[in-house]
């Protein structure tokens, strides 16, 4: 425990200091390959549990120390220490007395008195603290108060249950491969395995609790792939038909991908700026028995990647905040600004731009974010139909909301979805 609480500590504190937690994460195991598979689980649902409280734990920490200004590696300590207390499984002095040894060994000892004293100051003061807590914005529903503000502006109805979500444990959902198997025989399979699941649209499944893959009958077989709800409505809307030329703009890692080539025989190229995570997307199709021409490419830039032939149907699913998934992603509520936005718009701006070029007349182009603030979905869509004629919305499918925003909720993530007709 005392390694799992160190590192985790040091993953927090990485987060603070603004880098993202699952390539700090990854970056941890190619150091210490000996850490066996239930160190990383711990080390990883520590800091997943710290991120996801962070208000709270902040606030807690607030009021606990006496110096604003304690050391960063310190506070992170603190940090998943009080985590761990407030709603981790681990033995209260099991819990205390590892970050007090953690503590020795950072900075040369000095801390490790007030780390003790923090700690047991919190056990002492738990329930009187968190119930303060939960009378802060920011401590309550544990995002930056402007978030908090923005979700109140956007959805007056909504922003609540939209922030208790992205608190929550996500739902594990697959796609099942029509390929290969119906929906309902795979869902059968999954019962008899012992697994509760319950179908959800077309070719989806929820189960009721996450397993590994290797538990997934025919998952290496290509049987299934394990995809959100919600971005399964992607591919679908796209309407495509085989023979159909198609570009996969930002594809990785490649599970939209995967459901068009499902859906039907295409020539589909997907697109990615980064060649290590097209390797990904690579892997993913070997397993669904699938093939596409994958290429390195800034979906901006179609002059270094593009040989001039239209494409019939593209799917731009643009970078953007990924506020729709922070629940899958605990660091991303840490990790964004307010003036994050304005980056954003400018590379959705010209990335749709560059492939709206791309698209011949009568085609379709979907556009997809997985973000809930309206600055990268709604205002930017109308925007683009301002400044292009030639383009024109389309309805989205049955079910679906007439804006084309989905909110994360207990079936699905958030996204954001916009259809577009060129004429």
């Amino acid at each position: 425990m005392f390694l799992t609480q160190r590192l985790a500590s040091e993953a927090v504190a990485a987060v603070l200091a603004g880098r993202n937690l699952t390539d700090v994460l990854a970056r941890q195991r190619q150091r210490s390959p000996e850490l066996e598979p239930r160190q990383r689980a711990a080390i990883q649902d520590i800091a997943y549990t710290t991120l996801r409280h962070y208000g709270e734990v902040d606030f807690v920490l607030g009021r606990l120390l006496k110096r604003p200004d304690t050391d960063p590696a310190i506070r992170a300590l603190l940090a998943t220490g009080i985590s761990q207390l407030a709603w981790g499984r681990s033995a209260p002095h099991a819990v205390v007395d590892h970050a007090v040894k953690v503590a020795t060994q950072l900075n040369g000892g000095y801390a490790k008195g007030m780390v003790n004293a923090v700690l047991r100051n919190f056990l002492r003061q738990k329930d009187a603290l968190l119930a303060a807590a939960g009378q802060d914005d920011k401590a309550r529903w544990n995002h930056p108060a402007w978030w908090v503000a923005a979700m109140r502006k956007a959805y007056p109805q909504d922003w609540q249950a939209v922030l208790t979500a992205n608190n929550l444990h996500p739902p594990m959902s697959l796609r099942v491969n029509r390929r290969q198997q119906q929906r309902d025989t795979y869902l059968a399979s999954l019962r008899a395995a012992g697994m509760a699941a319950e179908a959800d649209g077309e070719v989806g499944i929820r189960l009721q609790e996450p397993v590994p893959v290797d538990k997934l009958p025919g998952f290496f077989e290509g049987v299934c792939s394990v995809q959100d709800i919600g971005a399964q409505w992607a591919a679908p809307l796209l309407d495509v038909a085989d023979g159909m030329r198609v570009l996969d703009a930002c594809c990785a890692p490649g599970g939209k991908t995967g459901h068009l080539l499902e859906l039907a025989a295409l020539e589909l190229t997907g697109l990615d700026v980064d060649e290590a995570r097209l390797k990904r997307v690579q892997s993913n199709l070997d397993r669904l028995g699938l093939k596409a021409r994958l290429v390195v490419g800034d979906a901006a830039q179609p002059a270094g990647w593009w040989d001039g032939q239209q494409f019939d149907r593209i799917l731009a699913d643009v970078p953007c905040s990924a506020s729709g998934v922070a629940r899958r992603h605990a660091d991303i509520k840490w990790l964004r600004r307010p003036d994050d936005f304005a980056q954003f718009a400018t590379q959705q701006a010209a990335m749709l731009e560059a492939l709206w070029g791309c698209l011949k007349p009568g085609g379709k182009l979907l556009y997809v974010t997985c973000s809930v603030f309206p600055q990268e979905n709604e205002q930017h869509v109308a925007d683009f139909l301002t400044r292009h004629p030639d383009a024109r919305r389309l309805s989205l499918l049955p079910g679906m909301p007439e804006s084309g925003q989905l909110l994360p909720n207990e079936r699905h993530d958030g996204f954001f979805y916009t259809l577009l007709a060129k004429d």
